[in-house]
């Protein structure tokens, strides 16, 4: 019992169910990178090396973000915060998920391997961003933007044009739809001094950055297709998915940000998916 209860609170701090942002995005390379035609061991491995770093970077940022966490009515609920979770345990859990993470990179391959350390890195540093630099956003889409690359590298350790268009799409669509979630956000980053743009130039200013910053990850994803050679199909998604964004910032407003997980959650996990779809369909249709 108390295991299960251990799981859950631990699902809960890495909020697991957010895997749908990046895995999506990570097979999207790896299947281009392929030509839908990959091993079943790499997928496999790539999966446990997302899962992986994607906790690691979440039970950082829990760990490193106590001290705002508690004093934020929005997170005092966090299990860290609670106490559900001991600081001691998540520690070893991040330093088990480094460990998986690399391993995992070495059963890829030569690049990935190298690669791995700088990756944990930057997953981990991003949470302290918000504390010296308003462009916090864009450090967070930075390191979802690094799924692409993984999975393209998991099978093809060469760094090429489409991955990288795709990493600038991740980029600015994450940044984009963190600036709505750190709206909620805007009075108590205003007191303790963190430098999140809402908190530093207005809520107003962060929807417009929002947007803008969704108008070139739309931009950049359908740039990727054409880099990889995709098709109307791909397209034909992608052209939804610029829909999709146009919709979510239609449901949120600075007078009115009641709809911002609607925003958050679930019209971004329908994104990320639809363009996997998009790719697997173009790819065998």
């Amino acid at each position: 019992m108390a295991f299960w209860t251990d799981f859950k609170a631990t699902c809960r701090m890495v909020k697991i169910e957010h895997s749908v942002f990046a895995l999506p995005f990570a097979y999207m390379g790896l299947f281009l990178a392929s030509r839908g035609k990959p091993g079943m061991g790499e997928f496999l491995i790539l999966t446990v090396a997302m899962v992986a770093v994607r906790s690691f970077a979440m039970a950082m940022n829990r760990l490193l973000d106590m001290d705002i966490d508690a004093l934020n009515p929005r997170t005092q609920a966090r299990p860290l915060i609670s106490g559900e979770l001991s600081r001691g345990f998540a520690w070893k859990f991040a330093a088990g998920c480094a460990v998986l993470f690399i391993a995992a990179c070495a059963l890829l391959n030569w690049v990935c391997l190298l690669l791995s350390v700088p990756a944990l890195l930057w997953s981990a540093f991003y949470s302290l961003t918000k504390r010296f630099s308003h462009w916090c956003h864009f450090a967070l889409g930075s390191v979802l933007g690094l799924a692409p690359i993984a999975g393209w590298l998991a099978h093809d350790p060469v760094f090429t044009l489409p991955a990288a268009l795709f990493f600038l799409g991740v980029t600015f669509w994450v940044a984009g739809f963190d600036l709505l979630y750190a709206g909620q956000d805007e009075d108590f980053d205003k007191e303790q001094g963190l430098h999140s743009i809402p908190a530093q130039f207005g809520l107003k200013a962060a929807l417009l950055v929002s947007s803008l910053s969704h108008v070139v990850a739309a931009a950049c994803f359908l740039l990727g297709g054409w880099a990889a050679g995709l098709g109307g199909i791909y397209f034909l998604v992608a052209g939804l998915v610029s829909v999709v964004l146009l919709w979510e910032h239609r449901l949120i407003s600075a007078e009115d940000m009641s709809k911002v997980n609607t925003a958050f959650f679930t019209l971004n996990g329908v994104i990320a998916v639809a363009l996997f779809a998009g790719v697997l369909l173009d790819i065998y249709l």
